[in-house]
């Protein structure tokens, strides 16, 4: 494989496995925490309020990307995790949880955001399939380390001292970031006009194929970042992160050894593949009974995810004007968190806190995926592509 970069590629990259690293470490001890402070019906809300705001942000953040630069967009996104890390430990209280959790979603709506962007316009045509696929590599680690590790310590050092780690690990992110290069060409100064959001800048039509897909499979991510930690414990597993670190193992081997398929055989084969990946992993959630079989819905999961994220992302840039890469990166963020809050969403319907109702829960998921499966079948059938 050929990981001849630009120094920007690797300083991004290694900026976004810090960020992923701290949102993703508080994160398997969130429904531990909630429920500790009285606020155990509310699990479903942790994700949701997340990524409502992340999704609320999206416009904003790829149209400031396209205007007044990718850099300054990551830098916001970066400072907002470290002030919401730092304020999590002050009071226990249930409402105040909640809004912190809902304002540390607009990191991930910038950061990430003007991330792709900057990695979009780096990235030659030819090799975007590839590149995408070794930044996702950087993603998925972030989200692996943080989730493994965060039981962990927090049994060593306390709840509030890994909310105060999370925050040190993003401040580490912002500085990576500081040391980039900005990409966008003939930027312009902010203005407050910038941040008038018209039609135009909520929506890139250009990229809805891949966004379609993005939403249809992302609510499978939102429903087991809500149920995974407790499947652990009803499995007996002490390490509400041992799910991720199994997923982020294959998915990463998948990103560094397969991710340029796409660029070979076609994005909406590849993703035909990834997307019948994603609906066995997800059935074997469903009848999750031992370890054994959760062991292996999560790798099935890291397979599916390790195809079907860089090659979303290859062709949302396949799809995407060059001029509008931030809107279209925002495009399929949007879709991303719309489809992960869709799934945290419905377990607050389907999910009783008891093991029995998996089947119902994971259900919803592969119905979504069904539906994904066909869409890509009518499009590769009916409708003329890039690849």
């Amino acid at each position: 494989m050929n990981l001849s970069y630009s120094k920007n590629f690797w300083a991004i990259s290694f900026s976004l496995l810090l960020f992923m690293i701290s949102f993703n470490l508080i994160l398997p001890e969130m429904n531990t925490y909630i429920t500790d402070i009285g606020g155990e019906k509310y699990k479903g809300l942790i994700i949701t309020l997340f990524t409502v705001s992340a999704l609320i942000s999206r416009p904003f953040s790829g149209k400031l990307s396209d205007k007044i630069g990718r850099k300054k967009v990551m830098l916001l996104g970066g400072g907002v995790a470290v002030l919401i890390s730092m304020l999590y430990p002050l009071y226990p209280l249930v409402f105040y949880f909640l809004t912190l959790r809902f304002f540390h979603g607009f990191s991930a709506g910038f950061l990430p955001t003007g991330a792709t962007a900057m990695i979009t316009d780096i990235l030659p045509a030819e090799k975007r399939g590839q590149g995408m696929g070794i930044f996702g590599v950087f993603i998925s680690l972030g989200i692996g380390i943080g989730q493994f590790l965060s039981s962990s310590i927090r049994k060593e050092v306390g709840i509030n001292n890994l909310f105060i780690l999370a925050a040190i690990i993003a401040a580490l992110s912002v500085l990576l970031i500081a040391l980039t290069k900005e990409t966008l060409k003939n930027k312009k100064r902010f203005r407050w006009s910038v941040l008038k959001i018209g039609k135009e800048d909520i929506f890139e039509k250009s990229v809805l194929p891949s966004a379609i897909v993005m939403f249809l499979s992302a609510t499978s991510s939102g429903i087991i970042f809500v149920l995974v930690q407790d499947i652990s414990v009803f499995l007996n597993i002490e390490n509400k992160g041992w799910f991720f670190g199994i997923y982020v193992f294959f998915t990463i081997f998948v990103r560094f050894f397969g991710s340029g398929i796409s660029d070979k055989i076609g994005r909406r084969k590849t993703l035909l593949i990834a997307m019948n990946l994603m609906i066995v992993s997800m059935f074997l959630l469903a009848i999750t009974s031992n370890i054994e079989i959760f062991g292996i819905s999560a790798i099935m999961f890291g397979i599916a995810t390790g195809i079907s994220s860089p090659t979303l992302f290859a062709w949302m840039a396949d799809l995407s004007h060059p001029d509008r890469r931030g809107v279209g990166s925002g495009t399929l963020f949007i879709a991303l968190e719309a489809g992960i809050m869709l799934g945290s969403l419905s377990t607050l319907l389907t999910y009783d806190n008891t093991i029995k109702s998996l089947p119902e829960v994971f259900g919803f998921g592969i119905m979504l995926l069904i539906w994904a499966v066909f869409y890509l079948i009518w499009h590769l059938k009916y409708k003329v592509s890039k690849t």
